[in-house]
């Protein structure tokens, strides 16, 4: 059975925080934001390739924590719709450790909101095009609207132009040019957007610490 386990701190976390080896489920706060390598194939292998993530490492998913009662979920858009997942569930779409990074201090009233923000979107479709602001979501496009909202309309983390090209070439990745066409949609390559790679090494955020998942 997988379990999680707290591998290592990183200068992060104060000086007087109780660590229980084997047990980081304990130091997961509502609003942290949980960064996966899927390992789902080609296309994840695409999202990685065009935007390096935080320290370095490559992300296709992302999600943000949230207690309910004594349950501890991750609310993220994937499979058919923006969804609350057990955090035991969410570990299971990876093999590789998850980094968990944490809203700087000062913006950590934002919180709340983009929490109440995200419940409110459960059942909202999954952005299976991958457009930003179409009335459906991806994970980080989630995420994005969800602090977009709790700071008054403001943009928090930041859009960027997408790519579907393969870095320092004029082609489509052919996993993006065979998923369009079997939609029947054009790549909306340039369209402004986010991804968990880019969101991840936003100077909002600090480095919280590393689950591994085995």
């Amino acid at each position: 059975m997988r379990y999680l386990m707290l591998l290592f701190l990183i200068f992060t976390l104060p000086a007087s925080s109780q660590i229980v080896e084997g047990d980081s489920v304990n130091l997961l706060n509502d609003g942290d934001l949980i960064f996966q390598d899927m390992d789902c194939g080609p296309l994840c292998d695409a999202i990685e390739a065009v935007t390096e993530g935080y320290d370095g490492k490559d992300f296709s998913h992302m999600g943000m924590v949230y207690h309910r009662n004594d349950t501890l979920y991750v609310i993220e858009a994937a499979g058919s719709a923006v969804r609350l997942t057990t955090l035991e569930k969410f570990s299971k779409n990876t093999k590789k450790d998850m980094p968990v990074l944490r809203l700087k201090e000062k913006y950590r009233h934002l919180i709340p909101t983009a929490i109440d923000f995200s419940l409110k979107q459960l059942g909202v479709p999954y952005d299976d095009e991958y457009v930003y602001n179409n009335g459906a979501y991806y994970c980080s496009e989630l995420i994005y609207d969800a602090f977009l909202f709790a700071n008054g309309g403001k943009p928090f983390f930041e859009l960027s132009p997408m790519t579907y090209k393969q870095p320092g070439k004029d082609e489509f990745f052919t996993a993006w040019t065979e998923y369009y066409n079997a939609m029947g949609k054009p790549i909306p390559e340039g369209l402004p957007g986010c991804n968990p790679g880019g969101m991840s090494r936003s100077d909002k955020l600090k480095k919280a610490f590393i689950i591994s998942v085995k």
